[in-house]
């Protein structure tokens, strides 16, 4: 996870004031020259460690997508808490993030506008590109927390495990299906890459939302589907559902008497729900360090801790701006993958 940076204006600034003045041949014009570069990179370097140091001095706004606005409002608190300036959360829920994000791209790149990005707009990336790039037109901030989903079937399919399941469903090709929130959601491409990764034949059907998806399989008309883990745990308690391993890649406190996909034998199998901040692709790096240093301060915080479990999330370990970057290259390489093995498109 290595990054790089950029610094030719530098070179055109210096070479700019040199040609006010008479300037020789030389070795002596070569270290004016030279000298020049020096004091433009330091004022630069000084101007923006000053910006930084400066941020914020006005209200912060982070503007909201698809999905729960927990994590934007525990930021938000923190941040008018820590820094004096009112954050406010801003969500624009409208066509499936493009409205939020297209927003956020086109605001001017000096932090005061944030994006609560999701696993959706990984997944959007490559099954719906809109008219905004992720990797191209965001800069990432901070990977802020997670949600793993888990892989729920009905008590009357005779499994206790996922390779029991896996199993069965290969001496029942096409007649075990699996409910999820809606064509292209990370409950969707979960279990398309669970029939890749696994090499079954499962039936997708798709609803609207979670809510019809999880009645429909309680009442044993879907076999399985995946929940996030709000969703499953009380299921699971109830005797309602059953819960045979969890998408993430380590164990989670949310359900930690699950095993893994990789416990259960497909190592490579990993899907979870995601949020995390991002800024418009120019925003100045100092400031999107010191907005990662306070969103770790404030992830960092036991009683945040606490409220984002409850909240059925798994709040992140610290990171830097260049790790969550990388994540972000990873699951769109994930998913360009998975696309392009299976054909798979959305209507």
């Amino acid at each position: 996870m290595q990054w790089r940076t950029r610094a030719k204006s530098l070179i055109t600034l210096g070479t700019k004031n040199l040609g006010r003045r008479s300037v020789g041949t030389g070795a002596g014009a070569f270290a004016q020259a030279g000298m020049a570069v020096v004091v433009a990179a330091s004022s630069s370097l000084f101007t923006m460690q000053a910006r930084a140091q400066e941020f914020p001095q006005k209200p912060v706004r982070i503007v909201v997508g698809p999905g729960p606005d927990i994590v934007a409002r525990l930021l938000g608190q923190h941040f008018t808490e820590a820094w004096g300036q009112q954050t406010l959360v801003d969500p624009r829920p409208g066509g499936g993030g493009v409205i939020a994000a297209e927003l956020v791209a086109k605001s001017p790149a000096d932090g005061y506008t944030l994006l609560l990005g999701s696993a959706s707009y990984t997944i959007n990336a490559v099954l719906q590109p809109g008219p905004t790039d992720l990797l191209r037109d965001f800069a990432a901030v901070a990977f802020a927390a997670s949600s793993p989903f888990v892989l729920l079937v009905h008590p009357s399919l005779p499994v206790r495990t996922l390779a029991e399941l896996v199993a069965l469903a290969r001496t029942r090709p096409g007649q075990i299906n699996y409910a999820s929130s809606g064509n292209g959601t990370p409950p969707h491409l979960a279990g398309e890459l669970f029939k890749s990764a696994a090499k079954l034949n499962l039936v997708h059907i798709p609803y609207k939302s979670a809510a019809p998806a999880v009645i429909d399989v309680v009442a044993g008309q879907v076999q399985m589907m995946f929940g996030i883990a709000s969703v499953a745990v009380p299921q699971m308690q109830a005797g309602k559902l059953r819960g045979l391993a969890v998408t993430s890649r380590a164990r989670s406190r949310l359900v930690p008497d699950l095993p893994t996909f990789a416990e259960s034998g497909l190592p490579e199998f990993e899907v979870i729900g995601w949020n995390g901040l991002l800024a418009p692709a120019a925003t100045p790096r100092a400031v999107i360090a010191r907005l990662n240093a306070e969103s770790m301060n404030a992830l960092g915080k036991p009683d945040w801790q606490a409220r984002l479990v409850a909240a059925g999330y798994e709040p992140a370990t610290s990171n830097t701006p260049e790790q969550f970057t990388e994540y972000l290259r990873m699951e769109v390489a994930k998913w360009t993958k998975l696309v392009r093995d299976t054909g798979m498109k959305v209507d």
